[in-house]
């Protein structure tokens, strides 16, 4: 693709209003553009990389045996008020009335929403367990929305719902989705920590959120730095393996500041190990038991004749959130570099040739390394304009493919400049570059 004929209105300098790295960014180089206050349009280069991110979120769900369905945005106010939450989820929820005078309100969740889509579906314990997730777009008005897509009104976000017999049953689940979270941030090259958490709103006595390390963070968190040494490699579908991972990680003191204990702290953790910082939640999970299902009606028949309340969880990421979390754990603000992970990057390499009024060459032979890239499944990006050397540069590092080529004085014959972007250039052939992309891409 041609930059000349993409829909990418980058400015020359931060805007005043952004104040995170995250927010500098997708201003600056045309990823969102704010509607009003909290709420923003997603642009091509912004939309592209949350759909990438996305995919990976449901192909990770699906590997547990979650199914994707799609609930509306707009909910009846009457499930909120069999569950006892309408009155009160507070000022956040935007309650609406439609002509008919019937009060609607926009979902800022859907735990009441799917505990009636269950009821009136499932009858009988053999059609248990169920996981079921939707990727939605949900509302909740946040009375000062701030850091452009990190705290913001209307957001894009997965939220999974799990239905079981018993607790037992019901932790294996919420074990599945505790795995599936660590697997998906790992193929956004995040470090997500689970931590202890409070379950808020939502309510339950069961609750992780997924961490990662950013100044910028609103939450304050306080571990033991030996929980980074941990992985869920080896990790099967299976009650002992899954609980063995979550304990694993639950040795670790390991929490967000609604949960800290300064004496249990110091007790627990060597100072040498102890961190004290900030992060960014981009994955919360709860277990609740029969809070929804039982105001709500949403029983099964077991053996024997007797009705029981189902068990529920519920398991959410902000797919919109993680676009401005990647940025904040990635982009080089001093040198204003953005190198995006490759399983989410907008394009897997920039081509920049260096072009003059006389001779189109480079062009040329720029044209032609994306005719064999396009063969290989690999999608580029072309700086087809007639800015000065340092102008493309900077304007491809912002972008941030995570890999650069460079055609202009120094290219000889069939070696290409060539470089993974932030580091040192090397000259090779396409070949070798084709095969360096492939094998970072089939890794992601």
């Amino acid at each position: 693709m041609h930059i000349s004929k993409l829909f990418i209105p980058i400015l020359k300098n931060n805007p005043s209003e952004a104040k995170i790295k995250s927010h500098q960014l997708m201003l600056r180089v045309g990823m969102i553009k704010q509607s009003s206050a909290g709420i923003y349009s997603w642009l091509p280069l912004g939309f592209k990389v949350m759909k990438k991110i996305e995919q990976i979120v449901r192909e990770e769900q699906n590997k547990i045996g979650a199914q994707e369905i799609l609930m509306p945005t707009i909910q009846s106010s009457e499930i909120w008020k069999e569950s006892g939450r309408y009155e009160d989820y507070g000022e956040e929820m935007l309650r609406i009335k439609d002509r008919q005078d019937r009060e609607m309100l926009y979902g800022p969740t859907n735990e009441e929403l799917v505990t009636d889509i269950f009821r009136t579906s499932i009858k009988s314990y053999k059609s248990l367990p169920q996981l079921l997730y939707h990727i939605q777009w949900k509302f909740r008005d946040e009375i000062r929305p701030r850091f452009g897509i990190m705290r913001c009104r209307e957001f894009y976000m997965k939220d999974a719902y799990s239905f079981d017999i018993n607790d037992e049953e019901a932790l294996f689940s919420y074990n599945k989705f505790f795995l599936s979270y660590l697997k998906t941030f790992k193929r956004l090259d995040l470090t997500a920590i689970p931590m202890a958490a409070d379950t808020g709103p939502i309510g339950g006595n069961l609750s992780h959120e997924f961490i990662i390390l950013a100044e910028t963070g609103e939450s304050k968190i306080f571990t033991d730095k030996r929980i980074f040494d941990l992985n869920s490699d080896g990790t099967k579908l299976e009650k002992k393996s899954l609980e063995d991972l979550r304990k694993k990680y639950e040795q670790f003191y390991s929490v967000t500041d609604e949960k800290f204990d300064k004496d249990e702290f110091e007790k627990k953790v060597l100072e040498q190990n102890r961190l004290k910082t900030k992060g960014i939640e981009v994955g919360h999970i709860f277990y609740f038991g029969d809070k929804y299902s039982k105001p709500m009606e949403g029983s099964v028949d077991l053996p024997g004749g007797k009705k029981d309340f189902v068990k529920m969880g519920s398991y959410g990421i902000g797919v919109s959130r993680l676009v401005g979390a990647i940025i904040e754990a990635k982009y080089d603000e001093k040198n204003e570099i953005m190198k995006w992970p490759i399983s989410v990057a907008p394009y897997d390499v920039s081509i920049i040739p260096m072009i003059n009024k006389n001779d189109n060459s480079a062009l040329e032979k720029a044209n032609k390394i994306n005719l064999e890239f396009k063969k290989n499944n690999i999608e580029s990006i072309i700086d087809d304009t007639d800015e000065n050397f340092s102008s493309k540069l900077k304007k491809m590092n912002l972008i941030g493919a995570p890999f650069q080529i460079i055609i202009g004085k120094q290219t000889d014959g069939e070696l290409l400049e060539f470089k993974e972007i932030g580091k040192d250039t090397q000259k090779i052939n396409l070949t070798k570059i084709i095969k360096i992309i492939k094998e970072q891409k089939v890794k992601n």
